[in-house]
């Protein structure tokens, strides 16, 4: 195929200039209605931030909750000494309400600890010791008021069961004698209307009081982890950003050694990896339970539970197994390409070399995300929290109430006439809510929060990439390097990008966000439509996900080559991905064999980074490191495993990002400059001669160069220099 019979179809390639000397300086501004677009979409999301802020308390997650709408052991407030829930009637709580209205229908009080002993109210009138320690779970002081009317005002439950407080709420302690469920070490307890019970009566309640407490449960000690372990988590995290940073450093120095050396350790590590659970999964074979499947465990909660499971290190060696057959085959198929890839990646440490403070670019682009994640998380936060405290009617007799779950005042409920209908009813706090506008919008406001997120992390992403791209063009441009090169070419490129192509970063995020969004919606409707029956719509919306994942690689991939053509020329963001586009149809064969096979040899380095953060994250929070007993005691250890493990990823691909944003940069103006020079001494090449011999390695027909083509790497620059003169 001849590559130049794609040249009418795909644009007309460039032309000599000998004015062009790389990024050019008299440039406008553009996309501009884009730029007003994105600075309006951003006070708008100052102004939510603002707004969930005012109307916001994240104590509803942190707190429970009592009948009033208190909060339970919150700081500066009467109930400071009481952080533990208790519930009346606990029986109540097996009612199929709480599935619905997520709460349970008997009040709810704040109380110092949880009761340790069984016992009726009746019972305890008769004893003065028993008493007072009764009165501690009433909502008022009753005196020597009748236990008749105690019970009839509901002012005491009318009857105490031994609990254990469980994410701060008094839940029954129940037990096993035997095959028979206990609480207080006791097969039955009585209900408080003289009637003896099972203990095992209790199991419905409790469960179904668990299952609405059990994800706040989850999150709650998750968020406790996260506060006794984030130095380590931290810790990790510099470890990895260090040891980025030095073989980022090794591959400008020694790039060819050091992807060996990255490969060799990557099937090392893995090796490691499968070596290790095979390990375990010996070491399992007479564990008692070890043998059940994964299958007839279910989903647990404590993930550290499928440790022990022999089917789950099974899974973890086939994985590990099938991901080092799959690299071994692609170094062996691609083992030429890869050689072409290595001599790239050099040339590219070469331009890092006169670029250096690009390798700190990423700490730029860290800062600017952790601020979009934190604004974005902690206005989530807050408009999720933005709620009022309803009140509703729940029926505590075994009347029928025609007012149950109406709205209701606690303020005035024991005058109203939904009280002297219901007697036995009470007004109790139910959810939190609201009927106001705002509280309307709320999924709007919610919504908007989740697209800026996206628009903000894309944008910030994109000025990252036009800005390496801008310096790294400067670099290529420079006819006689450095000399020709500005003083300070990243900050020059960040300056041009937000100086004059605001809205072109904009433009190109906003569609990405678009996307992103959209595939969003998606995985939502897949997580509703999982019981459903309909096969055809399964389908559809398999494909629908399957379509814009590709297209959200798609969009990534114009979006990157754009913003080089931008930093290049300037021009806006449409007429850039057009010609970025054509360039490559234009020279498709490099594209396919190189481009992806030089993101593959860093995809391996970021691996590398992150296998190694990964085992020493392993050994050290599941206490397997031995002589050193310094990691924190946790409820599920994994936490700060997959965090570093995913930052350590972030922090790699930042950093490795370099590299890849460098040779694509190149390799966009490699392309340019063999269709505007012809390597002759009226119009010699920008590109060393080791580079253009690396390029044209990497198509069939190789280019024909001029006789006075340079071959050499320090030769070439006084022969290019004195030609142009």
């Amino acid at each position: 195929m001849n590559i130049e019979d794609e040249g009418p179809k795909y644009g007309e390639p460039r032309k000599y200039d000998p004015n062009f000397k790389g990024p050019i300086h008299n440039r406008g501004c553009t996309d501009i209605l884009c730029c007003i677009l994105f600075i309006v979409a951003i006070l708008g999301y100052v102004a939510v931030g603002i707004l969930a802020w005012s109307q916001g308390d994240p104590r509803k997650v942190i707190y429970p909750t009592d009948s009033r709408g208190q909060f339970c052991g919150q700081v500066g407030t009467d109930l400071e000494n009481k952080p533990f829930l208790f519930y009346f009637n606990i029986l109540k709580c097996a009612s199929p309400v709480v599935l619905v209205e997520f709460q349970c229908p008997t009040t709810q009080l704040c109380v110092e600890q949880c009761p340790d002993r069984s016992m009726t109210l009746l019972n305890a009138r008769t004893n003065a010791n028993d008493w007072n320690y009764y009165k501690k779970f009433c909502k008022e002081d009753v005196g020597s008021m009748e236990p008749t009317n105690i019970l009839k005002q509901q002012l005491c439950p009318a009857v105490l069961i031994a609990s254990k407080p469980f994410t701060r709420r008094c839940f029954p302690a129940l037990g096993l004698k035997g095959n028979e469920i206990t609480v207080g070490n006791k097969t039955t307890f009585n209900d408080g209307n003289d009637q003896n019970r099972k203990a095992s009566d209790l199991l419905p309640a409790v469960k179904n009081a668990t299952i609405v407490i059990e994800t706040r449960m989850v999150v709650m000690k998750i968020f406790e982890d996260f506060t006794q372990s984030w130095y380590w988590i931290v810790l990790g995290l510099v470890i990895a950003t260090v040891l980025s940073l030095i073989f980022i450093v090794l591959l400008r120095f020694l790039a060819g050694v050091m992807v060996w050396v990255m490969i060799i350790m990557v099937i090392l590590v893995i090796g490691y990896g499968i070596f290790h659970c095979s390990m375990e999964y010996v070491h399992l074979k007479n564990a008692p339970g070890a043998n059940i499947t994964l299958q007839e465990l279910g989903f647990q909660m404590d993930l550290s539970v499928y440790l022990h499971i022999r089917q789950t290190w099974l899974a973890f060696i086939i994985i590990l197994a099938i991901v080092e057959v799959v690299i071994i085959l692609l170094l062996i198929f691609l083992r030429n390409r890869i050689r072409i890839a290595i001599a790239l990646i050099k040339e590219a440490s070469k331009a890092i070399g006169h670029v250096m403070s690009s390798l700190f670019y990423p700490l730029f682009t860290f800062a600017l995300l952790a601020v979009v994640i934190a604004y974005w998380a902690i206005t989530a936060v807050f408009l999720s929290t933005s709620n009022e405290p309803i009140y509703k009617v729940f029926n505590l007799g075994s009347g029928v109430c025609d007012h149950l779950n109406s709205t209701c005042s606690p303020e005035n409920y024991t005058d109203s006439i939904m009280k002297k209908d219901c007697p036995e009813s009470q007004c109790l706090f139910a959810f939190y809510g609201g009927e106001s506008h705002y509280h309307k919008y709320l999924i709007f406001l919610q919504f908007y929060n989740v697209f800026l997120f996206f628009w903000c992390a894309n944008f910030v992403t994109a000025l990252g990439q036009m800005t390496l791209a801008g310096a790294f063009a400067s670099y290529y441009w420079a006819f006689n390097k450095p000399h020709d090169m500005p003083a300070c070419p990243v900050f020059a490129s960040l300056g041009r990008a937000l100086r004059y192509h605001t809205g072109t970063l904009a433009f190109g995020s906003l569609i990405l966000a678009i996307v992103q969004v959209i595939r969003v919606l998606l995985e939502y409707l897949d997580h509703k439509l999982k019981g459903a029956q309909n096969k055809f719509a399964k389908f559809l919306l398999c494909c629908l996900k399957c379509c814009f994942w590709c297209l959200e690689k798609f969009i990534k991939f114009i979006n990157r080559n754009a913003y080089i053509m931008v930093a290049i020329y300037g021009k806006n963001f449409c007429t850039s991905a057009r010609d970025a586009f054509f360039l490559l149809m234009r020279n498709v064969i490099r594209v396919a064999v190189l481009d992806k096979v030089t993101d593959f040899l860093l995809f391996l380095g970021k691996l590398l980074i992150v296998g190694i953060v990964g085992i020493i994250s392993f050994f050290f929070f599941s206490g397997r490191t031995k002589g050193l007993d310094v990691a924190p005691n946790l409820h599920y250890y994994w936490v700060p495993i997959l965090t570093i493990v995913l930052g350590s990823y972030l922090i790699a691909h930042g950093f490795f990002s370099v590299y890849a944003m460098c040779v694509d940069t190149l390799f966009l103006c490699f392309c340019e400059d063999l269709e505007r020079n012809d390597g002759s001494a009226a119009q010699p090449y920008y590109m060393s001669g080791t580079l253009h011999d690396i390029l044209s390695k990497s198509v069939d027909e190789p280019v024909t160069r001029s006789p006075s083509s340079p071959q050499d790497e320090e030769v070439p620059l006084k022969t290019r220099k004195d030609s142009r003169e």
